[in-house]
């Protein structure tokens, strides 16, 4: 028999039902075998009894009897078949609790036995009567986290007071005054909380990522503001390597020439030592050969013009002193601090435009509001004094007697930036002026009256004020106090501050002035750009 049954295929002992292995196999009266429970729950669904294979139409329901001779070959040849077709358990998959050696995939888990079954193991849940009354889930991991740890039982409640899962003794005990629903029950409440939640973790997803978007491209632009102060610190730093350099060789060249004019000094008076030594020489060999001669009447006759020394300086007061080199160090040091200080002043400014940039906004003027003496381009970009004043409609925009115009652009707050070409104007007024100014007629130009303007005048800068403010042609920045506005302006820019917005209600705008009194019509031209003028505002709108 065992011979012959290696010869067999699973086939042979397959339910044409189910499609597995025999479990406790029954005979139909047309000789075909099905699993018991496969053929019962197939008729029980059924109408008219018959054969699920030949379709043979039994009149009566069939009595199925065990097939005993082939559940006794079943029992010999499933242990094959289970090894061979059953899936050993992989990685993150629950295993059958009851296999030893090989662990087998579990394929039921029940909550009555809290243990996870393999296919063969199932077996008896799906035979024994006692065993089908049980609860088969898909597997589980972990099934005794699902017993009560106090009272051994089935977590199969749930407290809404304590949000925690509970066992029917739980209810009768710590939690009996409170609202208890089974786990179904509450898991479908929570499930439909879950659309919230999971929107509001994608909120938060959403919100890092933009965290992180912002934080890489800080870090993109601090890599090109690190590439760029690399690039002007190496400018700067050849340049103060070519100024160091310079004053080296102009102080060699200083050290040099005084040497040289020290050693010409001494040459000559050496010379004209070596002559007067010459000269002496001289004379003492006159008088040493007058000295051995006997004539009485050749030594008295040459006596007298040998007896006075020949010409000759008082060396007394005649020295060589040494060049005073340390003080032509000391005064090329200085120079060299001065030269210095204008690189890193002018590197600081550089720097400060730099930043004030980012704010540029571009701006045009407002025809609505210029005086009429002035002529607009037609882009808005430059204007200049005409010299004769035109026929315009007098609107409560327009200034009436001072040469101004206004922009078209107000800001209330934040930070701009914008430029006004002047360079080649020997008089002119750029600022900033509150909505609400007064336009008609004279016009003193001060902060309390709503202007806060630079005129330049006479080589001069003069911030407008109660008494007028001069201002150096290059001055420190500096932060004004709160309500103030500072008008510090370098050589190439100046920078307004508005710090309280009660301090200046209503919104500022540009001003131009491109004339004033003393400016001839036709002066040059005023545009926005490239002299500079920057503002930090913080105002409010008007009401």
């Amino acid at each position: 028999m065992a011979s012959a049954n290696t010869s067999w295929s699973e086939d042979n002992f397959s339910c044409s039902i189910c499609l597995d292995v025999f479990n406790s196999p029954v005979t139909t009266p047309c000789g075909h075998n099905f699993c018991r429970t496969c053929i019962t729950k197939f008729w029980d669904d059924q109408v008219q009894y018959k054969c699920p294979v030949c379709n043979e139409l039994f009149h009566t329901r069939p009595d199925l009897r065990i097939n005993t001779l082939l559940s006794q070959m079943v029992d010999q040849f499933r242990p094959s078949v289970r090894v061979k077709e059953l899936p050993c358990v992989e990685p993150g998959e629950v295993p059958c609790d009851v296999c030893t050696g090989t662990l087998l995939k579990a394929v039921k888990s029940c909550l009555v036995c809290f243990t996870s079954y393999c296919r063969t193991h199932l077996e008896p849940h799906q035979r024994v009567a006692g065993l089908k009354r049980h609860l088969l889930v898909e597997p589980m991991d972990r099934l005794e986290d699902r017993m009560c740890k106090k009272h051994d039982r089935l977590l199969e409640l749930f407290c809404q007071t304590d949000q925690v899962c509970v066992c029917q003794f739980c209810t009768e005990a710590d939690h009996k005054s409170h609202p208890v629903v089974p786990l179904k029950e509450e898991y479908e409440m929570k499930t439909a909380q879950l659309a919230k939640i999971e929107s509001e973790v994608q909120q938060m997803i959403q919100e890092r990522q933009r965290k992180i978007k912002k934080i890489k491209d800080n870090v993109d632009c601090s890599k090109a503001d690190a590439d760029r102060q690399i690039a002007d610190g190496v400018q700067v730093l050849t340049a103060l390597m070519s100024s160091i350099e310079k004053w080296r060789d102009d102080f060699n060249q200083t050290v040099k020439e005084k040497l040289k004019s020290t050693e010409k000094q001494a040459e000559g008076l050496i010379k004209e030592l070596e002559q007067e030594i010459e000269d002496l020489t001289n004379r003492r060999s006159e008088v040493k050969q007058l000295s051995h001669t006997e004539d009485h009447l050749h030594f008295l006759q040459n006596f007298r013009s040998l007896k006075n020394p020949p010409h000759t300086r008082d060396w007394t007061t005649v020295e060589v002193r040494p060049p005073p080199y340390i003080g032509s160090l000391r005064r090329s040091l200085d120079q060299l601090e001065e030269a210095l200080n204008m690189e890193r002043k002018k590197l600081c400014d550089d720097a400060e435009l730099k930043r004030v940039q980012q704010y540029e906004v571009d701006v045009t003027l407002d025809p609505d509001t210029a005086q009429p003496n002035l002529i607009l381009s037609e882009d808005g970009k430059q204007v200049h004094d005409g010299g004769v004043e035109k026929n315009l409609p007098d609107n409560r925009k327009r200034f009436t007697q001072k040469l101004s115009v206004l922009t078209r652009q107000s800001f209330s707050s934040g930070r701009f930036y914008f430029e006004v070409q002047v360079k080649n104007k020997t008089v002119w007024r750029v600022g900033v002026a509150r909505e609400s100014m007064n336009r008609k007629g004279v016009l003193i130009v001060t902060p309390e009256n709503g202007y806060w303007n630079i005129f330049f005048i006479n080589d001069q800068l003069v911030f407008n004020d109660n008494p007028d403010v001069h201002l150096p042609l290059r001055a420190e920045l500096q932060k004004p106090k709160q309500g103030s506005p500072d008008f510090p302006f370098p050589s190439y820019f100046g920078q307004l501050f508005l710090g309280d917005p009660e301090a200046f209600p209503g919104q500022p705008r540009d001003i131009v002035s491109p004339a004033c009194s003393g400016s001839s019509p036709g002066s040059p031209t005023s545009g926005t750009c490239p002299e500079h003028l920057t503002r930090e505002a913080s105002g409010r709108h008007p009401n």
